[in-house]
Parts: C-alpha cells; structure tokens; sequence
C-alpha cells in the first residue's frame, strides 16, 4: 500500500514537472512591473532584434539602448557612457502599456555582458534590462561590487521649493530635489557622495558632487536633500538626475517657465529710450536756435516775429448803411467795394445776388 502511495506521488511529480519548466522566469514582467523580452539573446553587429515590452505606463516615451558592463541585477555599472547611445532607438507605448520595437545591433563601447536597457525619458522613472549577448564582442568579468553598505532608492523623487519674484526677470531657479535610500548593505554608510546631473534636451548631463552629512545604518533608511541650481534666465525642460557609486539612481523632470520680466523689460526699453533720445534732442535745438526778439518771451509767438504783416479789413456795408453827411457838408462817400465783387454784381436791393431770387 505505501509503495503504491510512493508510485503515486512520483507519479504527480512527473506530470508537473513540464508546467513547472515552461513558467516564465521571474522578472518585473512577471510581477506585474515594467519589462521586456527579446526576439533573439544573441545577434552580431549589423544585426538587428525585435523587443516587445508590457507593464509599462501608458503613452510612455522610452529609450532602448544596448549596454556593456551591465547585468539585470547590478543594472548598467557605467551609465549611458557604457552604451551605444548612436544606435538607441526610441519608442512610444500604446494605451495598453506595450510595445514592438526593432532595435540595430550595436558594440558597446565596455565588454560584454551586455543588456537592453528600455528606460522612460520623461514622466515618473522606470526602467529594465535584459541580457543580451553581441556575437564577436569582447567579454569581461563585471568590476567588483563596493564592500560595506549598498544603498537603493525606496521612494519616488520630487521637487521641493518655488520661484521668486526674481527668477521672473533673470535670475538662476533653484530646487531641492527629495528622495528616500535605504542601506541593503552589512555595514554602515557614512557621509555618501552623490554626483547631481543637470541635462537639457538631446545634451549629456553636466554632473556636480553632492555630499549629503549623516550615517545611514544596516538594514535603516534616510531622506535624502540636495540643492540644485540652474543658470541664469533658463527655461524648457530639463531633467534632474542622481548617482551614486557610478549607478544613476534616480531621474526628475523639470520643466521651468520662460523669466517674462526680461522680455517686459527689453520691450519697454526699445520704448523709453528713443523717447527720451527725443526729448534731449528737442531740448537740444530749443536752446541753440537764434532769437528774433528781445524780450522773454520774443521768439515764441508768430505774432510777435511778424507784427507788420496784420492787417485789418474794412467791414463791409451796404450804400443804404452808410453814415450821411450834413446838407452843407461834403458829398457822403459810396460804400467800399470788396475785390471779389465788381460794381454790376454787388448785392443791393435793385440787384440781388446770382443764384437767388
């Protein structure tokens, strides 16, 4: 009876033994994460391979890129400088979360081992990498892991602070950028350096050291804070990016406004000072013009430039209108004729003017 029980427990084992080969690996896929899988695990430069990804965000910009010096487990030891950034391509995920992308074969500038790194370019970070071996590439064992406390990202990134007044004319922005690490490691973590990133559309980023003071021990975790700052009058969209013992931890987008009071400030320029240029001008020619006059005001008037050139201009009356002289006087005198009438036109009561009854 119990050999029977044996025979059937064998038995059952056998039968799920196929199932259990043909479950999927474990990866950020499988948990429902962001991932991807290759058409081919191996392929020559000039080549090229098929990559279809899912779990992604929708509507995602990603960057696929083949890597030396990299493993899924210690992620690309090198940063983008370990890749072949001129053969990238990128890839735009569709509302499901996926994605079917070729991507060229390319030698990386580190050994191999190599992956294909697929990393979001703006939005919330994520990223995967899976093995891929380049036919012909030369292989290298992977730089020694550094000994002591190894820190992780436990949180997502953000930015803390805002603008001035001061930053609407000119001045540089500045930010602190937030994230919490946590110590994986066996030993403490004293003062770590990080390097600060600072990148601009299609340029690398300019990296700074940031020393952040403080002990983080085995197995414990801390906010971590560093102040970033970035040119004068700037604008667009820039990306905020962390490492720390050469593996880029995090990546933040920051988009920073166009400085309006500059451009305020040069269109009222271009106004007030040809105004001005005008004004000195004419307060120029009113002080170096000669003077016809005597007095304070002589120059001022047109009256007093040319008091001879008045003239007064007889009133007009009719011959009935005109004043009469004594009987014994002399004969009254006939009435002034303007130029513009002639004697045989001249409005009178026998002769009224043309044009009316």
């Amino acid at each position: 009876m119990r050999t029977l029980r044996n025979l059937g427990v064998w038995g059952a084992a056998l039968t799920l033994l196929p199932a259990l080969v043909l479950l999927p690996a474990t990866g950020a896929a499988a948990d429902g994460g962001p991932g991807a899988t290759l058409s081919q695990q191996q392929a020559g430069k000039g080549g090229d391979i098929t990559v279809k990804g899912a779990g992604w965000r929708p509507h995602a910009l990603l960057m696929m890129l083949i890597c030396g010096q990299s493993a899924p487990g210690r992620g690309v030891i090198g940063g983008t400088n370990a890749c072949a950034n001129a053969d990238g391509r990128a890839v735009t995920t569709d509302a499901k979360g996926t994605f079917d992308k070729k991507l060229p074969v390319a030698e990386p500038p580190k050994p191999c081992p190599c992956v294909v790194h697929i990393a979001t370019v703006t939005g919330e970070p994520a990223a995967a990498d899976v093995v891929f071996k380049v036919a012909g590439h030369p292989v290298a064992p992977l730089p020694e892991a550094p000994a002591g406390g190894r820190l992780a990202v436990l949180s997502a990134a953000r930015l803390e602070g805002s603008s001035g007044i001061l930053t609407w004319f000119g001045a540089p922005p500045s930010r602190q950028i937030v994230f919490t690490v946590g110590n994986l490691g066996s030993t403490p973590v004293k003062d770590p350096l990080f390097s600060l990133g600072t990148s601009h559309g299609v340029f690398a980023p300019q990296w700074e050291d940031r020393q952040w003071h403080g002990t983080i021990a085995p197995g414990k975790k801390a906010q971590i804070k560093l102040d970033t700052e970035l040119s004068a009058g700037a604008h667009g969209d820039y990306q905020i990016a962390v490492r720390y013992s050469g593996k880029v931890l995090i990546e933040q987008p920051w988009g920073v406004g166009r400085p309006w009071g500059v451009t305020f400030f040069w269109l009222l320029l271009c106004v007030v000072v040809p105004a001005a240029v005008f004004r000195i001008g004419m307060a120029v020619v009113d002080k170096v013009r000669p003077r016809t006059g005597r007095g304070p005001g002589a120059g001022r008037h047109r009256t007093g430039l040319l008091p001879e050139l008045t003239v007064k201009i007889p009133a007009f009356r009719r011959p009935e209108q005109a004043p009469k002289a004594p009987a014994d006087g002399p004969e009254p005198q006939t009435a002034t004729v303007l130029p513009w009438f002639t004697p045989d036109t001249a409005p009178s009561e026998n002769h009224p003017t043309k044009g009316h009854s």
